[in-house]
């Protein structure tokens, strides 16, 4: 099984009042379909044609209504909906809704949502042949689209009230395909990306292995940002129980050693290098042929040191930009620009693992970026949304350098 775009994309929708509501469920479905993780928020007039338990029950999750939601505004709920949507789409977007979000209107939850993020914002209009051809709507569609808003449709044919022309919601198969578009970015066009993710494991016997806590979320996260920047990716993994990036080419490892070799092997033909995966510093000088038995109270491993492959990388003659993670319980700064310079890093990313609801097995973490005189942290944010950030910054940095 592969990756689409959506996979993991946080989307709000938004459903405003229209007789295209109905699709919007459909919508909501291929949308899951698809991987995405969709919230609802829906304006009172969506309610007058679908009632948000339809959209819970598609969803999975709880649809909002209120902009003065007590339970919510405890947490600044709207806020929270803002900065959790890697895009907000609203589909059908009425014209009353289109008006009133290119006057800057925060007069209901929607409205407010769409102020206050800075995800995209893509809306699909629905309304009636004649009202989308009203010069009003047209100038409010352009003043939106001057502000970096997709539209997608409408499209043309029958319509509720018997007439016939644009103003129809497309059909949701055509607007997932639409949304998918947003998350393509052509920073990285044709540029060709090695990327390591997951953990090693270094065998003891034919049973039992010494590994790390690294569940590979954060170098799928940017393998994914990177082809839908635009590069040629292949991705050298540990086992991890993730699907991979649609585009992506994937090498499985399973071993320091493993990994080294396919690095080494697909090196020469990349032009960037990121090292996400958390490489096991130790292997085993012996590994038993059959199962170790228990005896006595204590047992004596005999390790040995990995080869540093990130080191080895930017040791080479012609090496790509490379760049390094850092997973750090202290001194955050400090360890990074260490191992920055010590390895001959063009940038490094660090992070701290020591929070648990950050780094390894969480889908979220927060990054602080460094390189020889400048640095950038990443605010805590869903790792989908980080990644995105991260290779925009390492795309930046790649082209400064060349």
């Amino acid at each position: 099984m592969r990756m689409t775009l959506l996979q993991n994309k946080r989307v709000l929708l938004g459903v405003t009042g229209g007789i295209a509501a109905y699709k919007s469920a459909d919508l909501v479905r291929r949308l899951k379909d698809q991987g995405a993780d969709v919230r609802v928020v829906m304006t009172a007039g969506a309610q007058s044609f679908v009632t948000p338990l339809t959209f819970q029950a598609v969803s999975g999750n709880p649809v909002h209504t209120d902009l003065l939601d007590p339970d919510a505004e405890a947490g600044m709920g709207h806020i929270e909906l803002a900065k959790w949507a890697d895009v907000i789409l609203v589909a059908p977007a009425s014209a009353n809704f289109l008006a009133r979000l290119a006057y800057g209107f925060a007069d209901d939850l929607l409205t407010t949502l769409c102020l206050a993020t800075s995800a995209p914002i893509v809306v699909a209009p629905a309304m009636n042949q004649q009202m989308w051809q009203s010069e009003a709507t047209r100038e409010n569609c352009r003043t939106l689209q001057d502000r970096g808003v997709l539209q997608l449709g409408p499209a043309k044919g029958d319509q509720a009230c018997g007439d016939v022309g644009y103003g129809r919601m497309l059909e949701p198969l055509e607007i997932v395909d639409g949304l998918a578009g947003v998350f393509k970015s052509g920073d990285l066009q044709g540029i060709k990306v090695l990327i390591t993710a997951g953990p090693t494991q270094e065998a003891m016997d034919p049973v039992r292995y010494i590994t790390n806590h690294s569940s590979g979320k954060m170098g799928y996260a940017v393998a994914q940002a990177a082809v839908e920047a635009g590069a040629d990716v292949t991705l050298v993994s540990g086992p991890v129980s993730l699907t991979t990036p649609a585009g992506v080419k994937r090498v499985d490892i399973v071993s320091a050693k493993d990994l080294a070799e396919a690095v080494m092997n697909h090196v020469e033909d990349c032009q960037i290098f990121i090292s996400a995966a958390a490489v096991a510093d130790y292997y085993c000088a012996d590994i038993a042929d059959q199962k170790i038995k228990k005896s006595g109270d204590g047992m004596t491993l005999t390790l040995k040191k990995t080869q540093d492959v990130l080191a080895s990388v930017a040791a080479l003659s012609k090496p790509p930009f490379t760049v390094g993670f850092a997973a750090e319980t202290e001194k955050l700064e400090k360890h990074a620009k260490d191992k920055l310079e010590r390895k001959a890093l063009d940038m490094i990313a660090a992070n701290r693992v020591d929070d648990p609801e950050l780094g390894f097995h969480s889908d979220e973490n927060a990054l602080h970026v460094f390189w020889q005189k400048g640095d950038q942290e990443l605010p805590r944010a869903s790792k989908q949304k980080l990644a995105r950030e991260l290779i925009k910054l390492i795309s930046k940095r790649y082209k400064k350098k060349k």
